[in-house]
């Protein structure tokens, strides 16, 4: 068995673990009827919000292809094609690890790979922590909506980003012998990371819209929150859609709120999941 066969075997074992668990959660998600009724009950202008939120799916994958071509230039369709994949891969690991080393499965290129991806991951990160932090401090000033985190919390959160922030600087010098990193690359990847998680909040206000969703009052304040908390929540991907949907309830306090959670989820990470099986047909 040559080194391409047994390669071909572990991409296909990894997607083919990925779409049992996605029959697993489909199988075993308890709520169709509420999520039914709230599907039922949206009006056509929400109608019409959840259908841009789905349309925006494929917007959102062309921007980690983006961030990811940046970083390792490639086609757009090879991007495309290793962004997909590794969505399945991230499926079935913790935290998602397994992304960029499904990536570099791909490419069997394994240093430069998972080294550019420590500093897509970084970069990401660190957007989402931003955003998170500039939500909260926006909310505690303004006095609208509910703070779901103490000041403990936030701290440590400030931490974390001064920790990114200089491992990032760091970057250059520390992946020199495995991958070609300036700051000016990083830089790119930090700003093209802002617009993904801008497309993200789009996306969880039109969710929200839809499923008649948000308390009063309004904010949006907590749109970059919510991903901050769903970054930062320890999880395994058996448990992910509950713990998605218990942030929102927790964060937009409404019940409708859990629905959107996992509706974000099934459009953002199963959906592409399964347009990988597709896109995968047109590789050979």
């Amino acid at each position: 068995m040559d080194k391409k066969t047994i390669l071909l075997i572990i991409e296909w074992g990894i997607a083919l673990s990925a779409c049992a668990y996605l029959v697993y959660k489909l199988v075993t998600y308890d709520d169709y009827a509420g999520l039914g009724s709230s599907l039922c009950a949206m009006s056509w202008r929400q109608g019409a919000a959840m259908a841009l939120c789905v349309a925006l799916m494929p917007l959102n994958m062309t921007l980690e292809a983006w961030r990811w071509k940046t970083l390792v230039p490639m086609s757009w369709r090879e991007a495309h094609r290793q962004v997909y994949y590794s969505k399945l891969a991230g499926l079935v690991t913790p935290w998602r690890l397994g992304e960029y080393p499904a990536r570099a499965l791909l490419r069997n290129e394994w240093a430069q790979t998972l080294s550019m991806g420590a500093v897509g991951s970084a970069t990401m990160t660190a957007a989402i922590v931003t955003g998170g932090i500039c939500g909260l401090a926006c909310e505690w000033m303004s006095g609208s909506g509910a703070m779901v985190t103490g000041w403990s919390y936030i701290v440590t959160v400030v931490v974390v980003l001064l920790i990114l922030a200089a491992a990032l600087y760091l970057a250059p010098r520390l992946l020199r012998r495995w991958a070609e990193v300036s700051h000016r690359l990083v830089v790119i990847s930090l700003g093209q990371s802002w617009v993904r998680l801008l497309c993200w909040c789009v996306q969880l206000a039109l969710v929200l819209y839809a499923l008649d969703a948000y308390r009063s009052p309004v904010t949006h304040y907590e749109l970059p929150v919510y991903y901050l908390l769903v970054t930062v929540t320890p999880n395994v991907p058996i448990v992910e859609a509950g713990v998605r949907g218990g942030l929102a309830i927790t964060l937009f306090g409404t019940m409708n709120a859990a629905v959107a959670g996992v509706m974000l989820w099934v459009i953002n990470t199963l959906m592409p999941c399964v347009s990988w099986i597709f896109m995968r047909k047109t590789q050979n």
